[in-house]
């Protein structure tokens, strides 16, 4: 899933293409942002488009990988905050991908083709999987440090769970867009919490 380009015109092309792509699945979904609609947008032909990127999931997944960017920036700056708990970090994260129905709507869709070792995208949903269970644990543990979980938890076990939990929420949120993802997510911390000693989960 490398760029077509190794030039710096070419590489510059696809990263505006990357941007463009962006908010078109950001503004018309998943099903709206097909090649055609990208090329449009990008003042492209479907040929010229597909010069830049060999596959629509080529394409697609670099779309999730520059939101994955964003949000890491986000997240990191979050991070180090010390008045942000980590449930509300976490919760913060999944309201703000309920603004964006349509890369929900891809993220979902690419993550199950990529299952497939086939599949362009699969080394990406791979390591990204990977990196999102050790920021997962490492927020856990501060979490468990702050007596907000259980100091029986596992960090790493529970943070593959989390993932779970939060792919879980997008499908059943795709379905039923009434399903406040972010509040299940906080009941979940909430009844994690209540089996700690003496701690007010109160906000």
């Amino acid at each position: 899933m490398s760029p077509v380009s190794k030039y710096p015109k070419g590489v510059a092309k696809q990263q505006e293409l990357i941007d463009v792509a962006l908010r078109v699945v950001a503004e018309r979904g998943y099903n709206g942002a097909t090649i055609t609609e990208v090329a449009d947008a990008a003042n492209l032909s479907k040929a010229g488009l597909l010069h830049h990127f060999r596959k629509k999931e080529d394409l697609f997944a670099e779309v999730l990988r520059r939101r994955d960017d964003l949000v890491t920036d986000t997240w990191t700056r979050e991070r180090m905050n010390p008045t942000v708990d980590g449930a509300t970090l976490i919760a913060g994260f999944i309201r703000e991908n309920a603004k964006v129905p349509g890369l929900v709507q891809l993220f979902t869709r690419l993550s199950a083709e990529a299952t497939d070792p086939s599949n362009p995208a699969h080394d990406y949903f791979r390591d990204r999987y990977e990196k999102n269970r050790e920021a997962s644990a490492s927020l856990l543990q501060d979490m468990q440090a702050s007596g907000r979980l259980p100091s029986t938890a596992d960090p790493e076990m529970f943070a593959v769970i989390l993932a779970a939990l939060q792919d879980g929420l997008q499908l059943r949120w795709l379905y039923d867009p009434h399903v406040d993802m972010a509040a299940h997510l906080e009941h979940f911390f909430d009844a994690l919490a209540a089996r700690v000693p003496d701690l007010d989960v109160t906000p």
